[in-house]
């Protein structure tokens, strides 16, 4: 089984079909932590230069710079496990790719955990600007 081809076929086993679904996952979630870096770059700058001091509020900077190194981390992990996946082929029992399966499952939770928290913090932020902005209109 290899992990570079993720069409599904009707004589795939199971575990190939979950390991294609594992590899289409993890790609769009490495998409993803890409996008927001990207945003948290703009997001940074945004309050760095565009609204600094209307917001009055350095923590916001601080957090969104935490968040940042939390989201290179992650994806740097990401990237790792997503070059170790080529061992998926040499696996020649259930075992092995129960461990796989596993080890994907936990950056699932990883990911799904950064992200709420990331989103929790962006609803923060914009629930605070959009305060702070519409009682200086």
């Amino acid at each position: 089984m290899t992990t570079e081809n993720n069409e599904i076929f009707h004589h795939d086993t199971d575990i190939d079909v979950t390991h294609k679904i594992n590899s289409v996952e993890l790609n769009n979630w490495m998409s993803h932590l890409k996008y927001i870096k990207k945003e948290l770059v703009n997001l940074i700058g945004l309050c760095t230069n565009e609204l600094n001091g209307k917001l009055d509020d350095a923590e916001v900077i601080e957090r969104f710079n935490k968040k940042k190194s939390e989201n290179e981390i992650l994806l740097d992990a990401l990237v790792k496990y997503s070059n170790s996946r080529i061992d998926i082929a040499e696996c020649e029992d259930t075992q092995c790719d129960m461990v796989y399966i596993k080890e994907h499952e936990s950056y699932r939770r990883s990911y799904l955990y950064h992200l709420d928290k990331y989103r929790r913090l962006k609803d923060e932020f914009f629930n605070k600007a959009q305060g702070k902005f519409s009682l200086l209109s």
